[in-house]
């Protein structure tokens, strides 16, 4: 088996077991709150606060995944859970509760381990489809949401969350074992590697597009199991299934995500994401019944799914050098995305009575990220056709409706010699040499403004006083309405001029 399909099994189900931990508290939370006397608001920070440490540690163990490997941090990280693990299975109280819960956060912060290494296995027309595949490993939290009610109903939960203790240990040897001891490193300084990106706006753009797709991913997944008993006053294993259910639909539609991610333009997957979310958002805003409201959590669990891996598709493909530290960045803040609902929900529940203010600002954030996904998908666009015009052979130089020069590219200035400080703000008379009368600019711009387009030979001046001759062909923008709005002149030296 190749080194980079070993490391794709090996790190997926790996992730699996990280959130697996993760939500063990949420998972079970019906069944702690019989032994452990907890509030409402109790309740929502206890099975929230894992989200705080599983958030704040991508950004680090992104970089030190590049910095040491994916083996060692796996290891590490499996070791140190043993210690929230121990602590949750003898709580007695709220506050070992929260000390638990706070460490368990790193189930979910090794995430950003698997981003960050396995890309470096796999060409970039891959990387969306293979950080897909690993991010399906979120179905560790499906897992949990299933099984734990039905071992809690038959050993009781403080076995239930032993057993995980034995899982850990397991996955920690096979880490040390099969993980990749050559692994690619990047020895960067972990300062310089956030100066380079924190203030690219790509960076807070792809932030926020995760924040809510993976926060509502989160945000569902702790929030659903209570819910689900205490709203519809479902069995807890019923309860425990439909969030598997949840789980498992947007744990499918990840890879989805990656590998559409990597036919199209990711831009145009996150305009239908969002757009969806939007509506699910208004949907469960009115709490219908079960059936309506069944149907509106599968939205977001297909659509979330789909976001998640998208977002990933991005993330190298604008930060190939800076991957590590992105990816914890990124990943940090999907974290935090699912932190703040539970407990927004129960505040805002104890204060009206209901929650449709809660789920009315997911489709308000879903449909403003919507908004600026639409407006960055054709700045896109926009820079695309910039580097064509930047890096084409031919010199070109975009005038308005008046002749005067408002823009050239570096072809214009390495022919001509004449920079954008020379010319912008003046006409094309500039490159005047005088070999050519007032006549033939008069025919020149007598057809171009009849026709809208003049191509021939014409001689010019470099800046030197140099003359040459180039074949130039001068185009007429026009809007919708037949308006010239701008000219477009291209030339080429004449030794370069096209057979005709």
């Amino acid at each position: 088996m190749k080194q980079g399909s070993r490391q794709l099994i090996v790190q997926t189900t790996s992730l699996v077991v990280g959130f697996m931990v993760w939500v063990i508290i949420s998972s079970l939370m019906t069944y702690i709150k019989e032994d452990i006397h907890l509030s409402e608001t109790q309740i929502s920070w206890a099975t929230a606060v894992p989200v705080i440490l599983g958030s704040l540690l991508r950004v680090p163990i992104g970089f030190w995944a590049n910095r040491y490997g994916a083996r060692i941090l796996f290891v590490i990280s499996f070791i140190l859970l043993l210690i929230p693990i121990a602590i949750i299975s003898f709580a007695n109280s709220f506050f070992m509760l929260i000390l638990g819960g706070f460490m368990l956060g790193i189930g979910g912060a090794v995430f950003s381990i698997g981003v960050t290494s396995l890309p470096k296995y796999y060409p970039k027309e891959k990387h969306g489809f293979v950080n897909g595949i690993y991010g399906a490993g979120n179905i560790g939290t499906a897992i949990t949401s299933f099984s734990a009610p039905v071992l809690a109903n038959m050993y009781g939960w403080r076995i239930t969350v032993q057993i995980f203790l034995i899982i850990v240990l397991v996955f920690s040897v096979i880490n040390f074992i099969f993980g990749d001891r050559k692994e690619q490193k990047v020895n960067n300084s972990f300062i310089l590697s956030l100066k380079q990106v924190y203030r690219n706006p790509k960076l807070w753009f792809l932030s926020l597009c995760y924040f809510i797709t993976f926060g509502s991913f989160v945000a569902f997944t702790i929030y659903l199991p209570s819910f689900l008993v205490n709203h519809f006053d479902l069995s807890k294993v019923d309860a425990g299934l439909r969030t598997a259910g949840f789980i498992a639909l947007a744990t499918i539609f990840r890879p989805v995500g990656g590998w559409l991610g990597d036919k199209i333009n990711p831009f145009l997957i996150l305009m239908a994401v969002f757009f969806s979310l939007t509506f699910a958002g208004f949907l469960l805003s009115f709490t219908p019944s079960l059936p309506i409201y069944s149907f509106g959590c599968l939205l977001v669990a297909f659509f979330a799914g789909i976001g998640n891996g998208a977002v990933f598709k991005l993330v190298p493909l604008y930060f190939s050098h800076q991957a590590g530290i992105v990816n914890g960045v990124v990943s940090a803040m999907g974290g935090l995305g699912g932190f703040f609902p539970p407990i927004i929900l129960t505040i805002l529940f104890n204060w009206t009575g209901h929650y449709a203010i809660g789920f009315m600002s997911l489709s308000e954030f879903s449909l403003a990220t919507l908004v600026l996904v639409v407006w960055l998908y054709y700045l896109d666009k926009l820079e695309i056709s910039s580097k064509i015009v930047n890096h084409a052979p031919e010199g070109i130089m975009l005038t308005d409706p008046n002749g005067i020069i408002q823009k050239i590219n570096p072809a214009f200035t390495k022919i001509t010699g004449y920079s954008e400080e020379d010319v912008i703000g003046k006409t094309p008379s500039v490159l005047q040499s005088g070999e050519h009368d007032n006549k033939f600019y008069e025919e020149m711009w007598a057809r171009l403004k009849k026709e809208g387009f003049w191509e021939g030979t014409i001689w010019n001046k470099q800046k030197n006083n140099e003359i040459y001759k180039e074949w130039l062909t001068i185009t007429a923008i026009k809007d919708d309405a037949g308006e010239t709005k701008s000219y477009v002149g291209m030339f080429k030296a004449e030794n370069d001029k096209p057979k005709l």
